[in-house]
């Protein structure tokens, strides 16, 4: 096995088990958290890991009620799990953050970082599938789990990175589009075999330390939506390798602390992101582009819609807010944290 000129390798050639920091960030959830943080040390069992549950700024009692429960468990008493307040909400990113910050619960540095979503339980091997995987894969900076609903469902989470095409294909809805344009659909067949994908969902991923020393942190001016995107598409352009891995089951509800299944119209926040996403990695002409080819496949949907006289499930007011904020001017420049955590 042969690193990458960027990297360590972590892996049986090293002689040694990695040390693994699991992430378990927590947004007003406390009861759910505390579920995943059950399956999460069920699994941790025999690694060389410690748990950190960060609660985001909750402000609703969360923090003091996870750490009571984990002080009555005897979890605090055996130095694997710390309960920790990040301060403030900064999203999703910058709370995972955070965690990766403080180092594992005995003060080390973590050769592997997990990070894990409160609404993400982790089945049987599943964390020790990934680090596996990567000890196996000296290439592969960040895998990912495979993840099912709770009614047994799998969720959609192999994806390509996002583009102009795949934003007039996403939109257009329209089987001659997606036929002429499948090199570009952002979401991925099922994988049934473990390998390389742009980039999955960040509920369950494991990441080295090696790649975060490299390219920095999440980038905190995403607050929620295409942070994992921009790390997966960072790590990419450095040389490191994600990959979607069928061997590590969790089971994700999804949609908990966001209330995203209730939206009418995507908040402010998704509008931001999706902007600051398309502006890093495509500059402010391929943002506009992007957004340009976003208006297009939803007037052909629109037109679908008119000429099959059925009601557009469109959200009210989508296309004219994206249209103003992509107009608007920028108010600071784009940036990534750069530099060791």
């Amino acid at each position: 096995m042969t690193a990458p000129a960027n990297g360590s390798v972590i892996g049986p050639e090293t002689g040694a088990a990695p040390s693994i920091n699991v992430i378990l960030l927590n947004w007003r959830t406390p009861d759910m958290t505390l579920e995943a943080a059950e399956a999460a040390l069920a699994e941790m069992a025999g690694l060389d890991a410690g748990l950190t549950i960060v609660d985001n700024d909750s402000g609703d009692g969360s923090f003091e009620k996870l750490s009571a429960a984990a002080q009555k468990r005897g979890w605090l008493d055996t130095g694997r799990v710390a309960v920790v307040q990040s301060g403030w909400n900064g999203g999703f990113g910058a709370g995972n953050n955070y965690g990766i910050r403080q180092g594992m619960p005995d003060g080390r540095r973590a050769d592997l970082v997990y990070l894990l979503n409160s609404d993400a339980l982790p089945q049987p091997g599943s964390i020790r599938a990934l680090a596996d995987y990567l000890g196996a894969h000296a290439q592969v900076g960040i895998a990912c789990s495979r993840l099912r609903g709770t009614d047994d469902v799998p969720h959609s989470t192999a994806f390509r990175f996002p583009g102009i095409a795949s934003e007039f294909e996403q939109t257009s809805r329209t089987g001659p589009v997606t036929k002429l344009l499948r090199k570009y659909v952002v979401a991925l067949p099922q994988p049934v075999t473990s390998g390389r994908v742009d980039w999955s969902a960040g509920a369950s991923m494991m990441i080295r330390m090696d790649v975060l020393d490299r390219i920095g942190l999440f980038d905190e001016g995403f607050f929620l939506y295409y942070e994992e995107t921009d790390l997966c598409r960072r790590a990419a352009d450095a040389g490191w390798q994600t990959h979607y891995i069928v061997e590590s089951l969790v089971l994700h509800i999804g949609s908990v602390s966001t209330g995203m299944k209730g939206w009418k119209r995507p908040p402010d926040y998704w509008y931001d992101s999706r902007r600051r996403y398309y502006e890093k990695h495509h500059g402010r002409i391929g943002a506009l582009l992007a957004t340009a080819a976003h208006l297009g496949g939803a007037g052909l949907f629109q037109l679908r819609c008119l000429l099959a006289r059925r009601k557009s499930d469109m959200p009210p007011g989508h296309l004219s807010y994206l249209t103003r904020h992509a107009l608007r001017a920028q108010p600071g420049p784009v940036h990534v944290e750069k530099g060791k955590p």
